[in-house]
């Protein structure tokens, strides 16, 4: 109890130390009659001036970064693959033309991704792209450097993107698993043919 009074006091003295005081009027004692007869003293008034408070927002002109990221269309040559898959009496599929392609979003440097290897085991794809930093500064922008082939295949087949390299430190790359040799990569997936090659 007494800690709480202490801090009281404490506290009020910090209030009254952070105010501008002006006294208006003196502080007078009541006087005492020998009669015992009391009269209405008066207690000392003052002004306290506090500091004003406003809240509001401001218009300031600030750096937000921002980016823009456009896309232009080009004619390219681009590999085409088409796959003709053993057939059974079971086996029933049709053959669609369609586009694989890996991305990967970069920042600090320039950086080139290529499809090297595309490998086939059973009803899956396997393919083996090679990210690689240039020597090209681009600052503080995100780029998105790509490579696709063209494939004429069979709906119904798997594809699963391995990419030799660094990965980039964006969320954007974790769609992909990154070797650091194509050795590594390969080793990843034994057991299985090589049907495209860009060594």
């Amino acid at each position: 109890m007494k800690i709480y009074k202490m801090s009281m006091l404490v506290v009020i003295a910090l209030l009254f130390a952070s105010c501008d005081f002006e006294q208006k009027k003196k502080a007078e004692l009541p006087e005492v009659d020998m009669d015992v007869k009391v009269e209405e003293g008066q207690l000392p008034t003052f002004d306290v001036d506090w500091a004003d408070v406003n809240v509001g927002t401001k218009t300031k002109t600030l750096e937000i970064p921002k980016v823009v990221i456009v896309m232009e269309e080009e004619e390219v040559e681009v590999p085409y693959i088409d796959i003709d898959m053993p057939q059974d009496d079971n086996s029933n599929y049709e053959k669609v033309e369609q586009n694989i392609m890996v991305e990967a979003e970069v920042t600090d440097k320039e950086h080139e991704l290529d499809i090297k290897e595309i490998r086939a085991g059973g009803s899956t794809l396997y393919v083996i792209s090679q990210l690689e930093e240039k020597s090209t500064s681009i600052g503080d922008k995100k780029l998105r450097v790509s490579d696709q082939v063209s494939l004429n295949a069979p709906d119904n087949l798997n594809v699963k993107h391995y990419i030799v390299g660094e990965r980039p430190d964006r969320v954007f790359n974790s769609r992909y698993k990154y070797f650091n040799s194509m050795s590594e990569a390969t080793n990843a997936i034994k057991d299985t043919k090589v049907i495209y090659s860009n060594n």
